[in-house]
């Protein structure tokens, strides 16, 4: 029988807070000595309230502080909190050599921010570009009694030994990627994922390997479509 810490399988769970909320701005959690996890808090959430969260994963070679402006205006100016771990090494386990320290690593990054805000069990999306979007993919499918909505960019592959769930997901990918050419991923995710089941919003782009800005505002709008303005 397959591990399931060695499939992806998450081990957080909901729970109520049990600190201090954080407040609005830029945070290290204070977790790990190198390449800590950063926390984004918007202003004007209640944080006794349920709010919804992105979990943001970096491309190969990347970073946090490189991720975030993809989303850090929308989640200011939308109220969710925006966390974003950095893998271990330049990129993520699961590109190397299979679900390891990054698993863990998040696992308690999320138990982290549970502790200062109370999260939205309906609205907690995984999101990433590149390497971020496979690792979106892989883990999202493998958590998926958990994260509820999926943004997937420019993502080259899915490894995935365990489902559980439905979460939703917005696939976007350019036509002119010549480093992930979307023939191969995009176009078979997409093909692969309505085959099992999975409601997907794709989205084709005239563009490189790289996020497009309008695009990330649809896949935004797509997130919280039902949720709870920020301040209730």
């Amino acid at each position: 029988m397959t591990d399931p810490h060695l499939a992806g399988r998450l081990d957080f769970a909901y729970r109520l807070p049990t600190k201090e909320p954080l407040p609005p701005g830029r945070h290290a959690l204070g977790l790990f000595e190198e390449r800590d996890a950063l926390l984004c808090v918007p202003p004007g959430i209640r944080p006794r309230r349920p709010t919804p969260l992105v979990v943001l994963f970096h491309g190969g070679g990347g970073s946090a502080e490189k991720i975030l402006p993809m989303l850090e205006r929308h989640a200011e100016t939308r109220g969710f909190l925006l966390l974003a771990p950095q893998s271990l090494y330049p990129t993520w386990d699961i590109v190397i050599a299979g679900n390891g320290p990054d698993r863990q690593r998040l696992d308690l990054a999320l138990a982290e921010v549970s502790a200062h805000f109370l999260l939205d069990p309906t609205h907690l999306a995984f999101a990433g570009h590149s390497d971020g979007g496979s690792y979106t993919l892989s883990l999202g499918l493998t958590n998926g009694h958990l994260v509820t909505h999926l943004i997937v960019s420019s993502a080259g592959f899915m490894s995935v030994q365990m489902q559980a769930g439905a979460p939703r997901i917005f696939l976007s990918h350019g036509t002119r990627d010549e480093q992930i050419p979307i023939e191969r991923s995009a176009r078979v995710h997409v093909a692969q994922l309505r085959a099992a089941g999975y409601d997907v919003t794709a989205v084709e782009y005239d563009g490189p390997h790289a996020y497009q800005p309008p695009i990330v505002s649809r896949a935004v709008d797509f997130f919280l479509a039902g949720a709870e303005s920020p301040g209730g």
